[in-house]
């Protein structure tokens, strides 16, 4: 019988599951605690440790796991997960491994595990001095688009988001839904799901952010925290669609507030969707965060 215990992740699991992804690599969006916290009820996420590996499985009736995050040889992880889904007479299947793990992956199983590339779910990450500065030729457009909002919009703020202004960024939040018809497409459906987690747990979740006004309405406002030593995720970035630039402004004022200490900024997937993905291409990416997904095929 497996020894793992999978149980639901909350609140109380924050500083165990931070402290065992700190000794891990923690290069993607997955290996953050806030991004498992948010996300868990969509996903179905449960969390259990074994020894000094952190493992995190996705729908328990269809499960598929997040590659084990500690620092030290995974093999005996993934051997008990092996064990695991087979006493549940259903493949072992990893539905996040980025590069550095399947090149350890394959050098300790040879041969026993399939690997998949899943381009939707890659990482952008950006160089944190151009989402600041928005200069060269490749950003022009994004520098053209605030200075049309400064122009169109002389009574502008922006604000870090704290206790006291979090319920107004709230209502915006509920209203871009409304607007953009959540209740009707599964996946804002989901994402609205996440992003209310994610304002009822701001600060135990010890996120940071900002907003943006025009006047004073809220315009936009972004959210994140830091993922490692030199990266900044941000979790949540919404404005409305019908204010040119908008978007371009809290970007690019929230990068002036909070990433001045921070080489790199990982704005996570495009889970897909063709226009998100051609946005976040424009703001011309340092690199991708490559993930693939792995199946055992083979006895280990």
């Amino acid at each position: 019988m497996s020894q793992l215990d999978f149980k639901p992740i909350t609140l109380a699991d924050q500083e165990w599951m931070t402290a065992l992804l700190n000794e891990g690599h923690r290069g993607s969006l997955e290996y953050n605690f806030t991004s498992n916290f948010i996300w868990r009820k969509v996903y179905k996420l449960h969390a259990s440790r074994f020894g000094d590996h952190l493992l995190v499985m996705a729908d328990a009736e269809n499960p598929t796991f997040i590659f084990p995050s500690g620092k030290s040889d995974p093999s005996d992880a993934v051997r008990a997960l092996a064990k695991y889904t087979a006493e549940r007479g259903v493949p072992l299947v990893f539905n996040t491994v980025l590069n550095q793990d399947q090149g350890r992956l394959e050098a300790l199983f040879p041969g026993q595990f399939t690997f998949e590339p899943d381009r939707n779910d890659f990482d952008y990450v950006y160089q944190a001095k151009n989402l600041m500065t928005l200069k060269g030729k490749k950003l022009s457009n994004k520098r053209n688009r605030v200075n049309r909002f400064m122009a169109s919009e002389r009574q502008w703020s922006y604000e870090r988001l704290t206790p006291e202004n979090l319920d107004e960024a709230h209502l915006m939040s509920l209203t871009w839904c409304r607007e953009a018809g959540c209740m009707e497409d599964e996946d804002l459906f989901n994402e609205s799901c996440a992003v209310e987690q994610a304002f009822k747990h701001y600060e135990a979740l010890k996120l940071t952010g900002g907003l943006l006004r025009a006047g004073r309405k809220v315009i936009a406002f972004t959210m994140g925290e830091p993922l490692n030593a030199d990266t900044y995720l941000v979790h949540v970035e919404k404005a409305y669609n019908n204010i040119e630039g908008a978007y371009q402004m809290i970007n690019q004022q929230f990068a002036l507030d909070a990433f001045e200490k921070y080489t790199y900024i990982n704005r996570e997937d495009d889970a897909g969707d063709e226009g998100l993905r051609k946005a976040k291409l424009s703001y011309a990416p340092a690199f991708l965060v490559e993930k693939s997904s792995a199946k055992l095929i083979g006895l280990i």
